[in-house]
């Protein structure tokens, strides 16, 4: 049985394709889940956001398609298709949709 889930084995896939944006909405799928990791796509319409919030562990970004802002602690970034940045543990963040984007998410706990 795999750990990963909603993801087929042995298979070349695009997550973009898997995990489409939907309008006006924030729409996440766990890919996986343990104590101390976790992997989770999100695929984000343009305007949308992620209220600020912090976590327990380092939370890296991967942003497959499209723009999203990035606020660390009171620090802005804006975070294009093919770049990733390293949301770090309990430091609040938010993230808004400057475009439609996608991203995945894995969330390493201390």
């Amino acid at each position: 049985m795999s750990e990963l889930k909603a993801i087929e084995q042995a298979k070349v896939v695009d997550l973009k394709t898997l995990f489409p944006i939907k309008e006006a909405t924030v729409y996440s799928q766990e890919l996986a889940q343990e104590n101390d990791f976790g992997m989770r796509v999100f695929a984000v319409d343009k305007g949308q956001e992620i209220k600020k919030h912090s976590a327990h562990g380092d939370a890296m970004a991967n942003i497959l398609s499209g723009c999203a802002v990035i606020t660390i602690g009171d620090v802005s970034y804006e975070v294009k298709a093919g770049e990733t940045i390293v949301m770090p543990a309990d430091i609040p963040h938010a993230l808004f949709a400057k475009e439609a984007f996608q991203m995945l998410l894995i969330l390493v706990k201390h």
